[in-house]
């Protein structure tokens, strides 16, 4: 088994990971991001995500990447459209260019990231199977291939069922109640154009009978919808989604009396997959183990309805560099100071992200979101 050492290891390479990574990167410091897809190629990267002003993008400030994401924005993508499950619209809002929550493609975004990053700091097709400490604040790190490497700092990035959060918590993501159904319309100003006007440019909502149909317009022109249900966790199993025509089927015997124009996000889908919502426990934290730390879902997985899952992965990655390149040399300070902000910072949006889902999917969803849409900025949201 050949083993390498790095300074520091970051385990996913994800927005959090590979932003960590970049501004490691710009304040000197070399890290190298161990992934477990086989190339930035192995899977299309998912929908839109709002980038906020108050997270997202001060993390592409701190790594010196925010006129290159202005230049991938999507425009029109703020709009945000929110209908009764009779088709009614109930919210119509423009994107006027002037909302700080501009859209961009996932896909992108990360491309961004990646060609930031100096030749060869991301390890493609590296499976965690152990990680384990060593003493000192060193950590041994193995992977699916029998390769290994040992770190002074191993940072865990790697999303919902991280391998490294086990060396901190013994906390586990619970199932919210909540079961999605992405399904894909592509190229749809073509081949779906009833489908694309119901949606518009941006984000749509379709709210009722504690079920919603959420969807995007993508960046290729296609629209990218989450049916979410409240439903037991093996309802998921219970459904073929192998055979498209059957769990397309399945999920609009859920949306019976539903307007046949919403109906058709299900029915006309190119493509269907399943999804279960799960979120850690509101306020997870843990105490200073010596060299290891966690950012993003690993640290805090939470429901996607407050749009904050990306931002914060990024922000995350961002403040976890800034803070080891403030204490140079003490990594424990950084790590000190990093999870003292990140702990109140996670518990508050991930109880936001609690209340909104209780909220769109509770007996006044639509009614309830009508009002918070039209009483301020409207709030999208990002399903990160």
């Amino acid at each position: 088994m050949s083993t390498g050492h790095v300074p520091v290891a970051i385990i996913g390479g994800g927005l959090g990971g590979l932003t960590a990574s970049r501004v490691l990167h710009v304040n000197g410091i070399e890290s190298a991001v161990f992934e477990l897809e086989a190339s930035p190629e192995a899977r299309t990267q998912g929908g839109m995500l709002d980038i906020h002003e108050a997270n997202g993008q001060k993390a592409l400030h701190a790594a010196r990447l925010h006129d290159a994401f202005r230049e991938i924005v999507h425009p029109g993508g703020e709009a945000m459209r929110l209908l009764g499950p009779d088709g009614t619209v109930r919210v119509d809002e423009a994107d006027d260019g002037t909302g700080d929550r501009p859209e961009v493609d996932r896909g992108e975004l990360r491309d961004l990231l990646l060609r930031s990053l100096p030749d060869g700091t991301v390890r493609w097709g590296r499976r965690v199977t152990a990680a384990r400490a060593l003493g000192d604040g060193r950590h041994e790190v193995t992977f699916a291939d029998g390769s290994a490497v040992t770190t002074d700092l191993l940072i865990g990035a790697d999303g919902a069922w991280s391998r490294v959060r086990p060396l901190l918590s013994d906390a586990w993501p619970a199932y919210t109640g909540i079961s999605l159904a992405e399904t894909d319309l592509f190229e749809a100003d073509a081949r779906h154009p009833d489908s694309a006007a119901i949606v518009g440019p941006g984000f749509f909502m379709a709210l009722g009978d504690e079920r919603g149909i959420l969807a995007h317009r993508e960046s290729d022109g296609s629209l990218h919808a989450y049916t979410a249900l409240k439903a037991d966790e093996g309802w998921l199993d219970t459904v073929d989604f192998s055979d498209p025509a059957a769990a397309k089927a399945a999920v609009l015997a859920h949306f019976e009396g539903w307007d046949e124009g919403l109906r058709k996000l299900i029915a006309d889908a190119d493509a269907i997959t399943p999804r279960r919502i799960h979120a850690l426990p509101v306020g997870h934290r843990w105490e200073r183990v010596p060299g290891v730390t966690l950012l993003g879902d690993a640290a805090h997985v939470m429901p996607p309805f407050a749009g904050e899952g990306a931002n914060l992965a990024m922000f995350d990655g961002a403040q976890l560099a800034l803070a080891l390149a403030a204490h140079p040399g003490d990594t424990e300070a950084a790590l000190r100071a990093y999870e003292k902000e990140l702990f109140p910072r996670s518990e508050e949006t991930a109880r936001d992200s609690a209340d909104s889902l209780d909220t769109m999917f509770g007996e006044r969803g639509l009614q309830e979101m009508a009002a918070f849409f039209t009483a301020g900025p409207a709030g999208h949201q990002d399903h990160s």
